[in-house]
């Protein structure tokens, strides 16, 4: 593993680095991690926008065979991926095995529901055209994907609540592009992952933005992602302290329909 990081197709390196630190000795962990800068997120935020488009209008089907590449992704990586987990988090291995499940879990249960149909809500009222004074026509409603999202991930869970997790599931179930910003507790399992994914929008013949992976310890870096216009929703999952800042942030772009879930 190095310490690159995702954006698009690309492995994006940086002379900026970060260490993990395993909680249950304090010891650093190598790799050094690159950290992302500002410029990373509008590059990021810019082939997120240019994805949208393209992957929104994919068949359920295609988004579909997506989610599960994710998830067979993820698992050909498996004890790896769990042994950094544990490393970089202290959590103990039957906790991070069951999650890693979950999260695998997550994504096929998506595809599941893509499938189904269900996921659009649609409602079709029939047209009325012997209405007085004036005929009506057929009015029709269902769910559409909003724009790229970023997704934050939690601390406390390196596997389901993160790069791979429920937030980024439903996001590109619904057709929308992902930038996710990693927790700084658990970088490599971040960008393994992250790479994970990247390797199943290849495989998937998908645009290059529909993933990308920021990360790095300071706080301006999820800031520059919130506060980027390009970005139409957010999902956090972190302290009632972190989420109300990242309200804050959303609620000075005015004029804009965002969502910080």
């Amino acid at each position: 593993m190095d310490g690159t990081f995702p954006i698009g197709a690309r492995a994006v390196d940086s002379d900026v680095t970060f260490l993990a630190i395993d909680p249950s000795t304090d010891a650093k962990i190598e790799p050094a991690f690159a950290v992302s800068s500002e410029d990373d997120v509008a590059e990021a935020c810019k082939l997120a926008e240019a994805a949208f488009d393209t992957f929104r209008e994919t068949d359920p089907e295609t988004r579909a065979k997506f989610l599960e590449t994710i998830a067979d992704e993820i698992e050909a990586i498996h004890e790896p991926l769990v042994a950094r987990a544990i490393q970089e988090s202290g959590l103990p291995r039957p906790r991070l095995e069951g999650e890693r499940g979950r999260t695998t879990g997550q994504l096929r249960l998506f595809a599941k529901h893509l499938r189904a149909g269900t996921w659009a809500s649609v409602i079709i009222d029939e047209a009325q055209p012997d209405r007085k004074p004036a005929p009506r026509a057929d009015l029709r409603q269902r769910r559409i994907a909003v724009g790229p999202v970023a997704v934050f991930g939690a601390s406390n869970f390196p596997l389901a609540f993160s790069v791979a997790g429920g937030d980024t599931a439903s996001a590109l179930a619904a057709g929308c592009p992902v930038v996710v910003k990693g927790h700084p507790a658990h970088p490599g399992t971040s960008v393994m992952v992250g790479k994970a994914i990247q390797a199943a929008v290849a495989k998937c013949g998908l645009p290059e933005g529909v993933f990308s992976l920021v990360q790095g310890p300071a706080n301006e870096l999820g800031a520059a992602l919130v506060k980027d216009a390009r970005i139409k929703a957010v999902g956090f999952t972190g302290s009632r302290g972190g989420g109300l800042a990242l309200v804050a942030l959303a609620a000075a772009r005015a004029g804009e329909a965002d969502c910080l879930d």
